[in-house]
């Protein structure tokens, strides 16, 4: 079985246009941390009727007036289900968040085929006693949703209520919530990185279980519980998925993640949610469908412009939906196949199969993946996995090699890459990131903690793609 940031700056409630076609944009490190709790994607609790009352969602005690948490097929949402406002209700906050607030993301979309509607932001920093606007009148005019982002730049303690101001009978929807601290002269010091992992190219059919989390078949933008609930001792089983293990491992050192669930996209230059100009990292495991034009071009531009790619492919003829691509394949259509540049990050998978435990590790005591924060990897094991070819003077930099091979361009087993700004690595086997545990019925290997140097290898490998470490 194999397996394998750019933050935009806003003005208040402001939704700033894409860049051209090829202009290269300067990736800033994200400082920003969500407050304990957030991002609140409204998918605990259930209120299916309008009448106000309270509940208790992932990030605390919420009254909704003249709201309900919507479930249906005409609620946009990312998940199972997201906040719905209708005549002049209101969602708010029961809680402080105590490390104030530097800027606060939405997304919104009007209900099923419903009209516009208007809203607004108010913030309360003397526990709900009394309230200010912050920001402009948000108009809300599409069944899809996007993005309005407030910049607040608040210390100490706040509270949010989102209130709709029109008054009508039109509804609209809130989903996805976030808070980013605040410490006074800016948002909070840090390493703190956002890291996204794709769910939306079949990482999930047949036996695979290449994401975080599955509820009931769903891969929801948030694994759950939150994982503001993580801590030190937490086991990898708090979520139920094959990578578990690497997201929780993610957590614990300080860094966010998130699903980009199916049906999501892949973009870059525009003001989606999720685009990935709102991450560091993007982690793409085994994907089972080839991405649209649009995708690669995103994916490309993402890494020339400063993002980390970590890219994962598995063996040859192991096409687990029988569409007749599998990740060898769709990986090399992304590399020869887009419209940014042929072969941008100077290697090919290779069309084999190969089970084997290699030793045969680049001599290097500073490689930051070799070598990095997590510990030293000294061997990599394929379970049915696809070698890697390195383009002759390229900027790829070959790390293990099968265990009989010369180090030079061919039979390598992982390597990394630069484009542009950006970082890519790579491995040709699933299996190593695999933590033995997913959804019920699915068969997964204990990859992650069959040697030690598997979780090593990812961990480092996740710090240096987000240029945590040089």
């Amino acid at each position: 079985m194999g397996c394998p940031l750019l933050v935009l700056a806003f003005g208040c409630a402001k939704t700033d246009a894409p860049p051209p076609q090829g202009t290269l944009l300067p990736v800033v490190a994200s400082h920003d941390v969500s407050n304990t709790g957030f991002p609140e994607g409204f998918e605990s609790g259930t209120k299916t009727a309008y009448s106000v009352g309270t509940v208790t969602l992932g990030s605390g005690s919420w009254t909704l007036d003249d709201a309900l948490l919507g479930t249906t097929t005409s609620d946009p949402k990312t998940g199972a289900q997201s906040a719905r406002v209708r005549n002049a209700g209101k969602l708010t906050m029961n809680f402080n968040a105590t490390g104030g607030a530097g800027t606060v993301t939405i997304s919104h979309a009007t209900y099923g085929t419903d009209g516009a509607s208007t809203w607004e932001l108010w913030k309360s920093v003397d526990s709900g006693a009394s309230y200010t606007k912050v920001g402009s009148t948000v108009t809300t005019s599409s069944a899809t949703l996007s993005t309005a982002t407030f910049t607040v730049n608040q210390s100490g303690s706040v509270r949010f209520e989102i209130r709709k101001t029109d008054g009508s009978a039109n509804r609209v929807n809130f989903d996805n919530l976030d808070i980013q601290t605040y410490s006074g002269g800016g948002s909070t010091g840090g390493t703190a990185k956002k890291f996204l992992i794709d769910a939306g190219h079949a990482e999930t059919a047949g036996n695979a279980d290449w994401v975080m989390d599955v509820d009931a078949g769903v891969v929801a933008r948030y694994p759950t519980p939150a994982a503001s609930g993580i801590t030190s001792s937490t086991s990898e089983t708090y979520w139920t998925g094959a990578l578990s293990s690497w997201g929780v491992s993610l957590v614990k050192l300080g860094h966010s993640v998130e699903h980009l669930p199916a049906g999501v996209p892949i973009t870059y230059g525009t003001t989606g949610a999720q685009d990935l100009q709102n991450y560091n990292v993007f982690i793409i495991d085994e994907p089972n469908t080839l991405f649209t034009a649009a995708e690669k071009t995103a994916l490309v531009r993402f890494v020339q412009n400063g993002g980390g790619l970590f890219m994962i492919s598995d063996h040859d003829v192991s096409d687990r939906n029988s569409d007749g691509y599998d990740s060898p394949a769709i990986w090399n259509d992304l590399m020869s196949n887009n419209s940014v540049q042929s072969n941008p990050f100077g290697f090919s998978i290779d069309l084999n199969n190969i089970v084997e435990t290699s030793s045969n590790v680049l001599a290097s005591s500073t490689n930051p993946i070799l070598n990095g924060p997590q510990g030293a990897v000294t061997q990599i094991k394929y379970s049915n996995g696809a070698t890697i070819t390195k383009t002759s003077g390229s900027a790829a930099v070959p790390l293990v090699w099968r265990s009989t091979s010369a180090q030079g361009n061919t039979n390598i087993m992982c390597a990394s890459s630069t484009y542009g700004t950006g970082r890519v690595v790579v491995i040709g086997d699933s299996s190593p990131a695999d933590d033995g545990t997913g959804s019920p019925g699915n068969t997964v290997y204990p990859g992650w903690t069959e040697l030690a140097s598997h979780a090593r290898f990812h961990l480092n490998a996740s710090l240096w793609l987000a240029k945590v470490t040089n």
